[in-house]
C-alpha cells in the first residue's frame, strides 16, 4: 500500500472511501441502506467512531472520520466486515432480491479470486484514507462528499438525499448524529 494512503494519527481527521466490488450497485433496496446506517451508529456507541461526515451512495460510502478510542482503521475494517456479512446474508434471504443470483455471483467470484476471503468479497479492500490537515481540505471534502448525490442526478439539494450527512449541516436531523465541521 502506498505511504499516502496510511492512517498516521487516529485523532486526526481522514476522508475515506470505499466500494463495492466491481461498483456493484447493492445499496438501492432501503433495507441494505439501513444495515449500513446501524453499522456506523454501532461504531460510533461502541467503537468510538467520531463521524464528522458520510454519504452512502450505490456502490461505495464516504465518511469523515476519526477516534480517540482505538485505531481508525480497525474500526474501517469492522465496519467493513459487518456490513458486508449483514448486507449479504439479507440478499441470500431476500427471495424478492431481483438481482439476487447474479449479485451473489458477482461477489463469489471475486471472493474466489482473493485468497484471504472464504465465500464472498463485498467491498474492494482499499480506503484510501486522506488525512484532513487543513480547514480548506476539510471544507472541499466536505462539499465534494456532500455533492455526490447531486452530481449523481438523485436530488436537487444535497440536504435532500436520506443517506447523507447533508441533512444534519442544513440542520435537519439525519439519520446518524455527525460532529459538524466549522
Amino acid at each position: 500500500m502506498s505511504e499516502k494512503y496510511k492512517i498516521r494519527d487516529s485523532q486526526h481527521l481522514y476522508f475515506v472511501s470505499f466500494a463495492t466490488v466491481n461498483w456493484i450497485d447493492v445499496f438501492t433496496r432501503r433495507l441494505y441502506n439501513d444495515i449500513f446506517v446501524d453499522s456506523l451508529r454501532y461504531c460510533q456507541e461502541h467503537k468510538g467512531l467520531e463521524i464528522y461526515a458520510w454519504c452512502l451512495m450505490t456502490n461505495h460510502a464516504h465518511l469523515i472520520v476519526s477516534t480517540e478510542a482505538e485505531h481508525l482503521s480497525g474500526i474501517l475494517r469492522d465496519l467493513k466486515r459487518h456490513t458486508a456479512k449483514a448486507v449479504l446474508r439479507a440478499i441470500e434471504d431476500k427471495q424478492q432480491e431481483s438481482r439476487r443470483s447474479w449479485v451473489l455471483w458477482m461477489f463469489e467470484g471475486a471472493g474466489q479470486r482473493n485468497a484471504h476471503n472464504t465465500k464472498y468479497q463485498f467491498w474492494q479492500h482499499d480506503s484510501h484514507p486522506i488525512e484532513l490537515h487543513s480547514i480548506e481540505l476539510q471544507q472541499q471534502r466536505l462539499h465534494y462528499l456532500h455533492q455526490n448525490p447531486v452530481v449523481a442526478g438523485f436530488v436537487d439539494a444535497p440536504e435532500d438525499f436520506l443517506y447523507s450527512s447533508a441533512r444534519n449541516y442544513a440542520g435537519r436531523p439525519g439519520l446518524v448524529e455527525v460532529l459538524l465541521i466549522g
